[in-house]
């Protein structure tokens, strides 16, 4: 089982250095041995999925020009590509290490104007099945509302294929003006789209505090089941520095392997890193020092 971990200091700094004997990993609570260590540069495979709903087109320009900084933070045998979505994904940019590839695909990206059907769980789990014959380092960046218009059950499946999965998700967080309307413009559209189809009405009924209360505890879900960040601006000044951080991440990590279990369940894991002082307060020192990144779990395969 690979464990793909991130720590940072206390100033959100890249620890390297750290010898297999500074970690510790916790199987069901149980302290497993370390079959496998390496600390890894290597190359990434990066998907930045866009969502494309008319939320997102309002400020578009604000993050689409901060994504250089992902861009100019990538080694320069990173490869990445774009994906699309509103109902469905659409792919748009085949994976490439010609960097200025993604923002001549993102310049000409297709908006979503008016209400409609916005299913980010299948997409998103569309996107990891494509993603399935790559091998080495895979990564998805979302740009995104987190709004999703089709049933519970969608969430779930897309929880289930994550927790088998090695890809780790990156979310950041948009929303522009959605977000900042007042409670009657939200009432406004759920009661323009009542003659529209089930699931248009299911969006417009998202598109309040409670529904995007909902989509951020999604993103930091998905962060915390595949080892990734969830990462909420508040102003357009903040995108260049969190794509900087996204791209820091994908560049420095540590692999980790336990043998897993075969029991065909799922089981939680914890990665800790051992400070300076001795092993006895080492949790406390590692909550103190430094802050740890891995995925919360997996899917043991059957016996």
């Amino acid at each position: 089982m690979k464990i793909e971990t991130s720590v940072l200091d206390h100033d959100g700094n890249f620890v390297g250095g750290l010898a297999q004997s500074s970690f510790r990993i916790f199987d069901n609570g149980v302290e497993q041995p370390i079959a496998f260590f390496e600390p890894v540069e290597a190359p990434a495979q990066v998907i930045v999925m866009l969502e494309t709903s008319p939320a997102v087109y309002l400020i578009s320009e604000q993050h689409l020009a901060a994504a250089y900084a992902l861009l100019d933070g990538l080694a320069p045998d990173d490869e990445v590509a774009l994906v699309t979505y509103d109902a469905a994904p659409h792919p748009v940019l085949a994976f490439t290490a010609d960097k200025p590839a993604l923002p001549a695909a993102l310049g000409k990206t297709q908006y979503t104007i008016g209400m409609g059907e916005l299913n980010f769980y299948d997409s998103l789990s569309t996107v990891l099945d494509w993603l399935a014959p790559v091998t080495g380092k895979k990564a998805v960046v979302v740009l995104t509302t987190g709004l999703d218009s089709s049933a519970p059950a969608r969430w779930d499946s897309l929880v289930r294929k994550l927790r088998g999965n090695d890809v780790v998700i990156f979310s950041v967080e948009l929303g522009g003006a959605l977000r900042a309307a007042p409670p009657k413009k939200a009432k406004q559209k759920k009661s323009a789209s009542s003659t529209g189809s089930a699931s248009e009405q299911a969006l417009a009924e998202s598109i309040t505090a409670a529904g995007f209360a909902k989509a951020d505890d999604a993103l930091r879900s998905l962060a915390t089941i595949t080892g990734g960040r969830a990462y909420f601006p508040k102003s357009d000044k903040e995108f260049a520095s969190i794509y900087r951080e996204i791209a820091v991440a994908l560049r420095h990590q540590y692999f980790l392997g336990i043998a897993p279990a075969h029991d065909n369940q799922f089981h939680p894991l914890a990665v800790e890193v051992l400070g300076s002082s001795s092993h006895s307060d080492a949790r406390q020192t590692n909550q103190a020092q430094y802050r740890v990144f891995a995925r919360a779990g997996y899917l043991a395969p059957s016996p």
